[in-house]
């Protein structure tokens, strides 16, 4: 990641489990690159989505949109996990109720326990 690049994503399937990863700012500019690997995760219809912002520094609000529209996009027919381990993606969440929503986890390894209890329910 670089002052060009403020953003990085990656997406990785993991049986019936999509897991989003993204890392640095999600503002007005990147928030076109933080739908996109969104919908990529999405194309593989997993049952789980888990969207893990652990290394993002700062989230602006349409980030809170993107994750809200995500969780409107897919209903009840894809589970969504958040992992926000830092004020910068956890506390806008709170301050929104937008974490009311949608489960959130302070680590991948606890979301993908939780989830893996019941994704194959």
């Amino acid at each position: 990641m670089s002052a060009a690049d403020p953003i990085t994503t990656s997406v990785a399937h993991r049986e019936g489990v999509a897991v989003v990863s993204v890392g640095g700012e999600i503002d007005s500019s990147t928030a076109p690159a933080f739908e996109a690997v969104i919908a990529e995760a999405l194309e593989e219809d997993p049952a789980v989505l888990a969207i893990d912002l652990s290394d993002v520094t700062f989230m602006a609000s349409v980030g809170l949109r993107v994750l809200a529209a995500t969780q409107e996009e897919v209903g009840k027919s894809i589970r969504i996990a958040v992992v926000a381990n830092s004020a910068a993606a956890s506390r806008p969440m709170q301050l929104t109720g937008l974490d009311k929503a949608m489960a959130l986890y302070p680590t991948l390894d606890e979301a993908l326990t939780a989830l893996g209890r019941d994704a194959g329910d």
